[in-house]
């Protein structure tokens, strides 16, 4: 996948003067060389410049970091710590920070080998609050080498996500469609987190497909459609249209991103996008965003930040769905009753039109759009990859904006089942714990919209941090509460 940031983190350790700087050093090359033996040697950089104890080993070690290209810092406590330092140099460090804690090594050693660090990090939190500054601080902050090593790599994705936010342009095309104000929300937001976007009417985006037929790419591209779809190629009429609806995107990225280094789409897709383009766009939506190029349909701006965000956070292919339709009981009796641990209540199907991914698919084939069909000529409605959606845990969530322009923000770990759904479009049967409740609770109570992003794998985790890093206020960060565990607004006599 393109389109993705690369991490490279610098560990800087810290030392009270009136401690022993002989402990932060070995314990700074002990929490190296455990990272490096058990995750590999990329991504991380040990700063041999100093150990930080002043003002000025805090420029030395700011400028080590940044001239090793880091764009994530670890400060590490290897003793109690000098509060003042070392939150300076997590305010002067722009990307994403972390603050983790050595925990003592042996009993035998608790007078020169004492470290205090468990006692350091209250003194860390409470200066890094005075000076605003957002750190990771993970559960437990405080750890052995293997286990500090291992805190640093569940630091990764959230600090993949937060570089990519911080260089992400967003580039819509056209105003929602009618009676899509849910997917219409203040985008003040975006620039509070740092990203950019550019909006554009879908007529510039018809101008530029125009220039772009008879592109001499446009084989080339069609050919790697044949050989994704296969035998799913059931259109193939209407490959050269796609193909050239892609490089027309793929363009005008490159002509467009600016001084940004990522970039997602909130595309148009409907109503008078058929009509005027002759297809849909779903498929070429679906590989763009298989490439590392989230897009996302009916101009859902926040749809398409969430899809970035799950797809640096994931390292992997991710797609958008409606929060759709109910399972039919006969349906739940028959398949999932007995066979899996869920009531009906806890079964949805997530469908989009045909935006997944062929890889996300467990059979796809090119179709016809069949709701748009029912008003418009079936010959202009083509374009969707249809199949069920692969069985396996995924994690539902979304980051949006609210109508008074508060951000907010829902997860939801569960899994697709491996039932046929025996419907159309991109669709899959998705079993969620407390999904009902939740349901009502967070996404009707907290006025969500239908799109959720879909990631492939339990994320939970990781965009909860993310989600608490870039200033979603925690008590806005919903969740499908436990079987007993009210949520606020749950009538308390059911």
């Amino acid at each position: 996948m393109n389109n993705m940031p690369e991490l490279k983190i610098g560990i800087v350790a810290v030392s009270r003067d009136c401690f022993p700087e002989s402990l932060s050093v070995s314990r700074r090359e002990a929490l190296t060389e455990a990272y490096k033996k058990k995750y590999g040697e990329e991504g991380i950089y040990e700063c041999p410049v100093c150990i930080v104890e002043s003002e000025i080993h805090m420029v030395q070690a700011l400028e080590d970091i940044k001239n090793a290209g880091c764009n994530a810092l670890v400060v590490y406590l290897g003793n109690f710590g000098p509060e003042i330092s070392e939150t300076l140099l997590a305010k002067h460090f722009d990307g994403p920070k972390m603050f983790i804690a050595a925990a003592e090594e042996t009993g035998d050693n608790l007078i020169q080998g004492r470290g205090d660090a468990y006692c350091g990090m209250l003194n860390a939190s409470y200066n890094l609050r005075l000076r605003n500054i957002k750190a990771y601080i993970p559960e437990y902050p405080v750890g052995t080498a293997e286990e500090c090593a291992d805190m640093i790599y569940e630091f990764r994705p959230i600090a993949r996500a937060v570089v990519g936010l911080n260089d992400l342009k967003i580039i819509s095309f056209g105003p929602r469609p009618l009676n899509f104000l849910a997917c219409n929300a203040p985008i003040k937001q975006l620039y509070n987190l740092g990203v950019e976007i550019e909006e554009n009417s879908e007529l510039d985006l018809f101008e530029a497909f125009n220039r772009h037929e008879g592109d001499d790419r446009i084989a080339s591209v069609v050919k790697e459609m044949e050989e994704e779809l296969g035998t799913g190629n059931k259109k193939p009429e209407i490959l050269a249209k796609l193909a050239q609806y892609e490089l027309t995107l793929k363009d005008w990225i490159e002509e467009h991103r600016g001084y940004r280094k990522y970039v997602a789409i909130a595309g148009k897709c409907w109503p008078a996008f058929q009509t005027q383009f002759g297809f849909v766009p779903c498929y070429v939506n679906s590989r763009l965003t298989a490439q590392g190029i989230p897009v996302s349909c009916e101009v859902d701006i926040y749809g398409a930040l969430s899809e970035f965000i799950g797809t640096v956070v994931s390292e992997d292919t991710v797609t958008l769905l409606d929060i759709n339709n109910s399972v039919p009981a006969d349906m739940y009796e028959a398949e999932i009753k007995g066979k899996y641990d869920y009531t009906q209540k806890d079964t949805f199907m997530g469908f989009h039109c045909g935006n997944t991914a062929s890889s996300k698919l467990s059979f796809c084939e090119m179709k016809y759009q069949v709701i748009m069909a029912r008003t418009l000529p079936e010959e202009v409605t083509q374009g969707t990859l249809e199949g069920d959606i692969v069985p396996g845990d995924i994690t539902f969530f979304r980051l949006q904006s609210t109508a008074d322009n508060m951000l907010r923000a829902y997860i939801a770990q569960g899994e697709v089942l491996p039932v046929a759904t025996r419907s159309f479009g991109a669709i899959g049967i998705f079993a969620i714990p407390e999904m009902g409740r939740f349901y009502r609770h967070v996404l009707i109570e907290k006025n969500y919209p239908h799109h959720g992003a879909v990631a492939f794998g339990h994320f939970g985790k990781a965009l909860f941090e993310v989600f608490k890093y870039i200033g979603v206020p925690v008590e806005e960060i919903g969740y499908n509460q436990p079987k007993g565990v009210r949520y606020p607004t749950e009538n308390p006599w059911g």
